[in-house]
């Protein structure tokens, strides 16, 4: 049984229900997922607005470290998250293994190193004003990846 993934807990939905996974290639339920309402949305923003101080108060090295490690652990499993991708959304585990999972370690690997390169800019607005922008994390986002490459778009 899958269930939602808040505040750093395996939660099923708040109303008990849940719905099939079915694997495209069979017909087949093959697991079931919460059936997650209004309530579970509200608890994982609550959640995520709990944790954004300590994320953005970390260094971009720090941050880039952790997506590095995500990346080193998803790459470790690579063959695991291929089967997994392939029978959830019905496409060749070869296409998978080649494009789907490398390409999240890309993105996850990208944006690490993104986090340690970001430039600010500064602007003269006229000789005693020096107008200037900061890169920093600025809060919570919601995301909802597409079934035919869920954790390829999810990672970007």
């Amino acid at each position: 049984m899958i269930q939602n993934f808040i505040g750093g807990e395996h939660r099923p939905a708040l109303s008990g229900r849940t719905l099939d996974v079915v694997e495209p290639a069979t017909g087949e339920p093959y697991a079931t997922a919460p059936d997650s309402d209004r309530r579970d949305v509200e608890a994982a923003v609550a959640s995520a607005r709990a944790a954004f101080p300590d994320w953005a108060a970390r260094t971009g090295d720090e941050r880039a470290c952790v997506m590095r490690r995500l990346a080193e652990l998803l790459e470790a499993r690579l063959e695991d998250f291929a089967h997994a991708e392939s029978k959830d959304n019905g496409k060749p585990v070869s296409l998978a293994r080649a494009v789907d999972i490398p390409r999240s370690v890309q993105n996850l690997q990208f944006f690490a190193a993104a986090a340690t390169q970001q430039a600010s800019e500064s602007h003269a607005l006229s000789p005693n004003v020096l107008g200037y922008t900061l890169r920093q994390p600025v809060g919570v986002v919601g995301c909802i990846s597409p079934w035919n490459l869920p954790l390829y778009l999810f990672t970007w």
